[in-house]
């Protein structure tokens, strides 16, 4: 029984929590680049605050509810807004208000400014990293794997306890955290004073992160839990998402997320996948709560 319990997978909540976070990746950058599209210059940086105000807002609301799904949920959205609205949107202002000038390449942009400046936040992030690192007890694999590395037997002793757990902001700090870490990688591969998109450890690392997805996704189909699952799902998303930027930087096919105005059937293809997809989940959690309650009958009968 024990050895049939490991081997089961759960293809269709896999499926579902991936297929639901990859569209939203699209969507994200697609928002943004219509935001820039159709709202005013004077409107659209107040506009994007407020989307990351209100990111925030969803998220600590996600604190105060019930049931590890719905915090999960209320995480990734908050933090997708946020991502959106407080992170991107505020290094285009600064460097639009400071006049940093985009990667052009044989005329076409290849780099947008904010991104040109987002190298410049690595200490940040490592700030944050060594916080982790040596100071939180976590159930991130990537980083018990650090502390393993760096601290062997005695990190049980020197990382003694986790912080306080709300899995509305895991879920939010994982996926921002790791988004962050990405295009960090992603702008020093980029970068020709360090080695250029087309340099082979460019390649490799993209390479590297496929393969490391594919390893994801099959822990991914083991997770019974949806909570759990579309945490699981961020993550290899995020990681999946390398190669993709890596190889549409390549010209290996059209970024239309890039250009939605251009391609307005496939991003419509694409947020009908999306709705879709999330009435899915919808339906197997009304399903399952109905269950649940129908179990406390049973036993009272």
């Amino acid at each position: 029984m024990e050895n049939t319990a490991v081997r089961k997978r759960y293809w269709g909540k896999t499926l579902i929590s991936f297929l639901l976070v990859l569209c939203a990746m699209p969507l994200g950058h697609a928002m943004m680049i219509l935001m820039e599209h159709f709202l005013p210059q004077e409107a659209l940086h107040g506009s994007a605050f407020a989307l990351g105000a209100v990111g925030l807002a969803i998220v600590i609301i996600g604190v105060f509810a019930k049931g590890d799904t719905k915090q999960t949920i209320l995480g990734l959205a908050g933090g997708l807004l946020f991502w959106t609205g407080w992170v991107e949107f505020l290094l285009q202002y600064y460097a639009s208000r400071y006049g940093v000038q985009p990667e052009i390449v044989n005329g076409e942009i290849v780099t947008k400014p904010e991104y040109l400046i987002m190298p410049a936040t690595f200490g940040f992030w490592m700030l944050i990293m060594t916080v982790y690192i040596f100071s939180v007890k976590t159930g991130c694999l990537f980083i018990n794997w650090i502390q393993k590395r760096i601290f062997g037997r005695r990190k049980d002793e020197i990382v003694t306890r986790p912080l306080s757990r709300h899995t509305s902001i895991t879920t939010f700090m994982e996926l921002n955290m790791m988004m962050w870490a990405c295009y960090l990688l992603l702008m020093f591969c980029y970068d020709p004073e360090f080695l250029g998109d087309r340099h082979p450890v460019t390649l490799i690392i993209g390479a590297g992160c496929l393969i490391g997805a594919i390893f994801m996704f099959i822990k991914e189909l083991g997770i019974a839990s949806w909570g759990a699952n579309i945490r699981m799902a961020i993550a290899t998303v995020i990681v999946f998402w390398t190669p993709v930027e890596i190889m549409g930087r390549n010209d290996l096919f059209n970024e239309i997320w890039v250009a939605p105005t251009e391609h307005v059937t496939e991003m419509a293809i694409i947020l009908a996948a999306f709705l879709i997809l999330a009435a899915c989940l919808a339906c197997n959690l009304v399903r399952k709560r109905k269950q649940e309650t129908k179990k406390p009958e049973a036993k009272g009968q």
